[in-house]
């Protein structure tokens, strides 16, 4: 059964693609027909490739792997953020910085900083600073958490990126692609889906197809990363009872060891009973 029917891709308005002009030919294959120029996407092909993208998500998180997600549109971003949120993936919806996939040690450094900042306002030492630090050091924590909020928890490179627009995102594809890192893509009649490894032909401009859209694959990683927490659960829990388990058998054999080196004790002989006299007559 499919993810999302074709009556939900409708009403979502998933369908309207770009005008004729700005069509990218290799996007063909996707479109249905042209009504009054502008081209309408097939959704039949719509929904196809949305379940092997959402399978492929949901495959990724139960292995415990990270999908990004990436959505710099003014007005779909918080929409990507609030998805990402809810499964607890990072995202990126301010700006794509240069190098945030080829030089992730750098990132983590500015994150690093970021937390450090976060512990001096915690802890009150923050207002012990003078003035002029305390200024700079408001403006480098603005500017990190603006563009690195959602990075917190990436220690390492992505095992998927899911990205609004392929055209807009460009050098994020481009490092994904250098790192050999899959890409799921929503991509309208004007983007290349040459540039994703799971294409979702789609409307990625009105605010409800990014939210049908990008819900359905929040829903797949989200029930993959579950089924991970509850494996990784069992999994610990087997191995602190196997752990208690050798604990006990090892106490034994100590035990065992032990009493094998203690001498016996001799047997205690029963005291010798004196002499009858004989009767005197």
């Amino acid at each position: 059964m499919s993810v999302i029917s074709i009556h939900e891709l409708l009403d979502a308005g998933v369908h309207f693609g770009h005008q004729r002009r700005k069509r990218n030919p290799k996007m063909i294959p996707y479109i249905f027909e042209e009504r009054k120029g502008i081209h309408i996407i097939d959704l039949r092909k719509t929904q196809r490739f949305l379940d092997y993208a959402t399978q492929f998500a949901r495959l990724v998180a139960q292995k415990g792997g990270k999908v990004l997600f990436v959505c710099t549109k003014l007005q779909t971003k918080s929409i990507v953020a609030e998805q990402a949120q809810g499964c607890q993936m990072p995202y990126v919806c301010e700006r794509w910085l240069g190098g945030t996939l080829t030089n992730l040690r750098t990132i983590r450094q500015s994150v690093r900083r970021m937390n450090e900042i976060e512990d001096l306002q915690k802890k009150g030492l923050f207002e012990k600073l003078p003035k002029k630090e305390q200024a700079v050091m408001t403006r480098e924590y603005a500017k990190f958490d603006k563009n690195l909020c959602g990075l917190r928890d990436l220690q390492e490179k992505p095992e998927a990126i899911f990205i609004v627009d392929v055209n807009k995102e460009r050098i994020a594809v481009t490092e994904a692609k250098k790192l050999g890192i899959p890409v799921i893509a929503l991509c309208d009649t004007n983007g290349n889906p040459d540039n994703a490894d799971f294409v979702i032909p789609g409307n990625d401009d009105t605010i409800s197809s990014v939210t049908l859209i990008t819900s359905a694959i929040a829903k797949a990683v989200n029930e993959g990363r579950v089924y991970y927490e509850e494996v990784e659960k069992q999994r610990k829990e087997r191995e602190a009872l196997e752990k208690e388990q050798e604990k006990a058998q090892q106490k034994q054999r100590v035990e065992k060891k032990r009493a094998e080196k203690e001498p016996k004790a001799a047997p205690e002989k029963a005291p010798e009973s004196a002499p009858q006299e004989a009767p005197k007559e």
